[in-house]
């Protein structure tokens, strides 16, 4: 709708976020008496919001079974707090979780903060579909049909993320209380702490630079320090010798 629509209805309209919802106005007059404010549907020149436990085109294509992403090129994405407060990151391996799975572990951090001041972020978003075949089933026929959605998540990847005036113990437990509920091992993080590189924290003394070198190269006379000097005909000392038999 036109902007100059939306001045001219204004006052018959209230405002909830992006969308407008008719308000409790005896002027307005609903199409139909089977029709009720609930049922109406409003104006919006905003997009439906995405679901992030299913995407919406649906499961058209099949996916494929596929791999997690490994950042081997020195990579820290996805590893720090970036709009809440505190996080929920992943610290064992990669692993494919299931819609189900989330939905859990967002209940749990729902109930325990119930009644504060919050806001809860998620970080991945369930969009690979798994396809399965039945039990007994001979080889071939095709991929199976479709069985749940699931989230491919990295390792030392930030899940959750919360924002708001909470105590951090009282958002530490409900990040306990969800990272219990998903598979794999979990941590909690802060905003400002320093990202991830694969399982090594990138603190004060590491750099990037020194994560991505193969090897550290040492000098030369520290190599030639560790070389033991030898004798034609003798062994090192640091070398093992064989026991003598009786």
């Amino acid at each position: 709708m036109k902007p100059r629509i939306l001045s001219s209805l204004g006052r018959y309209l209230t405002t909830t976020g992006c969308r407008y919802h008719a308000s409790v106005h005896p002027s307005i007059r609903l199409p139909s008496p089977s029709l009720t404010l609930f049922s109406l549907r409003t104006f919006t020149t905003s997009s439906q919001s995405l679901n992030w436990l299913a995407p919406k085109r649906g499961h058209t294509a099949k996916n494929r079974k596929g791999r997690c992403r490994v950042p081997t090129g020195g990579s820290t994405r996805g590893t720090t707090v970036v709009w809440g407060d505190y996080g929920l990151r992943m610290r064992d391996h990669d692993r494919r979780i299931s819609s189900s799975q989330l939905a859990t572990g967002a209940e749990a951090i729902k109930k325990r903060l119930r009644g504060e001041r919050y806001r809860l972020y998620t970080r991945v978003a369930a969009n690979i579909g798994v396809y399965t075949s039945g039990n007994e089933v001979r080889m071939g026929k095709g991929k199976g049909s479709f069985d749940y959605w699931a989230a491919r998540v990295a390792v030392s990847q930030i899940v959750f993320e919360v924002k708001g005036e909470l105590h951090e113990q009282v958002v530490r437990d409900a990040m306990r209380l969800a990272g219990n509920k998903l598979p794999g091992l979990y941590e909690f993080v802060k905003k400002g702490d320093p990202p991830v590189m694969g399982l090594t924290k990138v603190e004060a003394g590491v750099t990037l630079d020194d994560m991505k070198r193969p090897r550290v190269k040492l000098p030369a006379n520290v190599k030639a320090g560790r070389i033991p000097s030898t004798t034609p005909g003798e062994l090192p000392d640091a070398m093992p010798t064989a026991a003598a038999t009786p």
